[in-house]
């Protein structure tokens, strides 16, 4: 068993236990920082004065420790310290960094305190501590994902641009005998009184014989010169010539190209196979057994993957349901107690609540992430050390993972973590880097680098989870009086740690995220419960992950019944929405659209939609027009609060590509099984939005939140109800299944 698998593990049994018991241990440790990582191999006369800064007498170092797989966090990383340290973005250099504890994230496990992201009471952020406490302790995460890049960053690393500078002003305060409160910074050097001024290149020598300055003060965000600005990213020029490296442009010299084939039934054996086709085709090197499957090497990836499409294989049968019928039938025999997940939400009493009754039943496919460069990682294995390259979400597992695999010490096992064209959730899985690891394992000396085939990363892919959705609720008086959401799916987080050897200690809150706590405070009655079910295709964090389907159930139900009580879809929200900055998101997304004044004529609607996911309230309007031939989205609005901008574009940016990413899903995309494989294998029968499909979106952003958050998923989870009210609005029907095309035409 793995060293990493033992501490998981034991660490979730000792989490439990500090929680529940309100055990409050280690406080100190559990505040002291890591070592420096960067002070392993630092160059003589260089300095780094904390994990994020390097300055040597030619250049500054920015490292940029989170993953980036689109979302700009790069870029983000770097305009956060540069703001303290007085630097501009274009005369630095940043790095990715190493892997290590010290860039372990802080934010990621705020959403698992137990209480809402906008709770920010006392109890809340004290449990919030205690658990961040515990998992710096016993395992200490550097991971990407959830939304939480922004707020783990934001003031760790402006700190550390502020040690930098204020341990520079020393060193040139101590160079010339100047007291350092008459010093000041700009523009990458240290300024003197008299007007001179001195590099931070030039100080670097000096400054790293001195001890970091730590007691510093950030900025006010009124007096920023980087942060809050519109800015150019880091890695668009790159991006925008084509020279950006992903993982799958990685080469070195004596470089071999893998492909796999596994079993397309997820998890079903391998019981026999025939390669002698394969083994005479041109440029094949090696034939050679993987964990579940068989790896092709060759010269190119192009022939291996052409050889090992004539391998014959006799693959076992699916360890779920081979029918999609079937996961549907299984998920409505879960609204019992035997599969009780969490009795999540309960207010007043929604059951015995006055009012006429309306009922329905909503359902959320299975949906591949579908990135557009599909899985890969290259892997050099020597007698000495192991050598990765790919892009990954959580870089110190993967370390300790190849370690396994290979024998070697984890020191010895060393990530060079890339940019990714997409992920969406996709690359927080590890199998295809241990599948990289076997093969370079096995021919030890020469680098391969793994690529799957866009259909074997169909075939392959852990996708968003299935849910269907039960719903009641009450109307009176020409207002909404109760809900009662039940929700069936498997366990997001139970499906994906079991494939890491870790256990889930307790429900599992993705199951309810996005309608336990939407903050609808002024509803009376009000129910949420969630139902796992067990033995349906294994599945995996998909962008937004639990919010995506269940702000679907919950608003599309809320409509229903906003529309039974005769009141106005967005006034009746807002009536009973008792979360302040929410309110205000709604708000302004009805004044972007003049929605009170609005005439819309025949055969145009429009749908309103609030999802709350990873602390960030969204309001979304859809405008839509039924033509004679089928729907057309003509434009959105959305409005968010992410309590601080750090970079208006990108977070515009993000807000658009986001809700086309759930307006194109809900439309067009689901995953489906037969035979027990996914009959879904490439883009063209997995098309998301069509370019003319795609309506003019505007957005305003807001910052009434009192944290500052992340903007990667959030727009999400409120487009797709936003699309099927709008619908509802323009054509009289009521659309309770993704994907919509099912039941309606759009041009």
């Amino acid at each position: 068993m793995s060293r990493f698998g033992k501490i998981a593990r034991r660490s979730f049994l000792i989490g439990s236990a500090a929680v529940v018991g309100g055990v409050a241990f280690g406080v100190y440790k559990a505040k002291t920082p890591f070592p420096n990582p960067n002070l392993d191999d630092l160059a003589p006369g260089s300095a780094s004065f904390n994990p994020w800064v390097i300055i040597d007498s030619d250049k500054i170092t920015l490292i940029a420790p989170h993953a980036d797989k689109g979302q700009g966090i790069f870029s983000a990383q770097a305009a956060m310290i540069a703001e303290e340290l007085d630097v501009a973005l274009d005369d630095v250099e940043i790095s990715f960094g190493v892997p290590d504890r010290a860039y372990y994230n802080t934010a990621a496990m705020d959403a698992m305190a137990g209480y809402p992201m906008y709770d920010n009471s006392p109890a809340a952020e004290r449990m919030r501590g205690v658990l961040g406490g515990v998992i710096k302790l016993v395992m200490p995460m550097m991971a990407t994902g959830g939304s939480s890049a922004i707020p783990d960053s934001y003031d760790k690393l402006r700190e550390a641009g502020a040690i930098a500078r204020e341990t520079l002003k020393l060193a040139a305060s101590q160079n010339t005998g100047v007291p350092v409160d008459q010093l000041k910074t700009e523009g990458g050097a240290v300024l003197f009184p008299d007007g001179s001024a001195v590099k931070y290149t030039e100080l670097a020598e000096l400054a790293s014989t001195i001890d970091p300055v730590t007691d510093v003060t950030l900025r006010d965000p009124k007096e920023w010169k980087i942060l809050g600005k519109p800015m150019k990213r880091a890695d668009m020029v790159a991006k925008s010539t084509g020279t950006l490296q992903y993982g799958i442009d990685f080469r070195t010299e004596g470089m071999l190209h893998a492909t796999v084939k596994m079993n397309p039934r997820q998890g079903g054996a391998l019981n026999s196979y025939d390669a002698s086709a394969a083994e005479n085709m041109r440029g094949v090197k090696k034939i050679l057994p993987v964990q579940n499957g068989v790896a092709v090497v060759a010269d190119n990836t192009w022939r291996a993957i052409q050889a090992a499409n004539t391998i014959t294989f006799d693959w076992g049968p699916a360890p779920y349901p081979a029918e999609q019928d079937d996961h549907w039938h299984t998920l409505a025999g879960a609204f019992s107690e035997e599969f009780l997940n969490a009795d999540a939400r309960t207010v007043g009493d929604a059951g015995a609540a006055e009012g006429t009754s309306v009922i329905g039943e909503y359902r959320s496919p299975y949906l591949a992430h579908a990135p557009l460069e599909p899985l890969n990682a290259t892997v050099l294995v020597t007698d000495d050390r192991v050598d990765i390259w790919t892009g990954h979400q959580i870089q110190t597992m993967l370390e300790q993972r190849v370690a396994d695999i290979t024998g070697h010490d984890v020191e010895n096992v060393h990530l060079h973590n890339m940019f990714m064209g997409g992920s969406f959730g996709h690359r927080l899985e590890f199998g295809f880097v241990d599948q990289a690891a076997e093969i370079a394992n096995q021919i030890r000396g020469t680098p391969v680098q793994l690529t799957y085939s866009r259909e074997e990363d169909f075939a392959h892919d852990y996708p968003r989870h299935i849910t269907m959705g039960r719903g009641v609720a009450k109307v009176k008086d020409g207002k909404v009086n109760a809900l009662d959401v039940q929700i069936a799916g498997q366990s997001v987080m139970k499906s994906q740690m079991g494939r890491i050897g870790m256990s889930l200690p307790g429900p599992d809150a993705q199951l309810h995220e996005g309608a336990w706590d939407a903050p609808y405070f002024n509803l009376l009655n009000l129910r949420v419960r969630s139902y796992a079910v067990e033995n349906l295709a294994p599945v995996s964090s998909w962008r937004a992950v639990g919010a995506g389907p269940n702000v679907f159930i919950y608003e599309t139900l809320l409509d229903e019944a906003i529309h039974a009580a005769g009141a106005d879809p967005l006034m009746e929200r807002i009536r009973l929405m008792g979360h302040e900055p929410s309110v205000k998101v709604l708000e302004a997304v009805g004044d972007m659209c003049n929605w009170a004044g609005a005439d819309l004529g025949n055969g145009r609607g429009r749908g309103v939609a609030y999802g709350f996911s990873f602390g960030v309230p969204v309001a979304t309007i859809v405008e839509v027009v039924n033509t004679d031939d089928a729907i057309k989205l003509e434009k959105v609005w959305v409005a968010g609060d992410v309590g601080k901008v750090i970079d208006p574009v990108n977070l515009d940016n993000l807000a658009k590509g986001g809700t086309v990413f759930g307006l194109g899903h809900a439309m067009n995309c689901e995953i489906t099984y037969s035979d027990g494989m996914a009959e879904q294998a490439n883009y063209y029968d997995f098309e998301a939005m069509r370019l003319n499909q795609c309506p003019e979106i505007e957005f305003r952003a807001l910052e009434n939140g009192e944290k500052i958050r992340g903007f990667g998923e959030p727009p999400i989870p409120p487009s797709a109800p936003a699309l099927g009210n709008a619908i509802f609005a323009a054509t009289g029907k009521r659309i309770r299944e993704m994907p919509f095309n099912k039941h309606i035409d759009f041009v």
